[in-house]
């Protein structure tokens, strides 16, 4: 995840590249990244993908962390694909969690 200056009022934009897909043989694309941050000593953090290879987008939610072991953005996340009925929505939501560490 690539997250670009985060303006006065906490917004930022971005870019996400994902190692993993359920879908076969579909090219992995860096997807854009939109969200919002709450300042304090450690910030929480609202962001969604829109994946650009799928009909699928993920809501992120989670808290950046600064402690002895570093700093980690700690996230669940919700992530809804396109369901071809009803019928079917149960099976097109799934539910995790990420951690993320700054790289630079």
């Amino acid at each position: 995840m690539t997250i670009s200056v985060i303006d006065k009022n906490g917004y930022f934009s971005g870019s996400y590249l994902t190692a993993v897909t359920t879908q076969k043989k579909v090219e992995i694309k860096k997807s854009p990244i939109s969200g919002v941050m709450v300042p304090s000593s450690q910030p929480i953090f609202a962001f969604h993908v829109n994946w650009t290879f799928s009909d699928s987008i993920t809501a992120f939610t989670g808290q950046c962390f600064v402690d002895s072991s570093g700093e980690r953005l700690e996230t669940m996340w919700l992530l809804k694909a396109t369901a071809g009925s009803s019928d079917d929505n149960w099976a097109s939501t799934r539910v995790g969690s990420n951690v993320f560490r700054r790289l630079i």
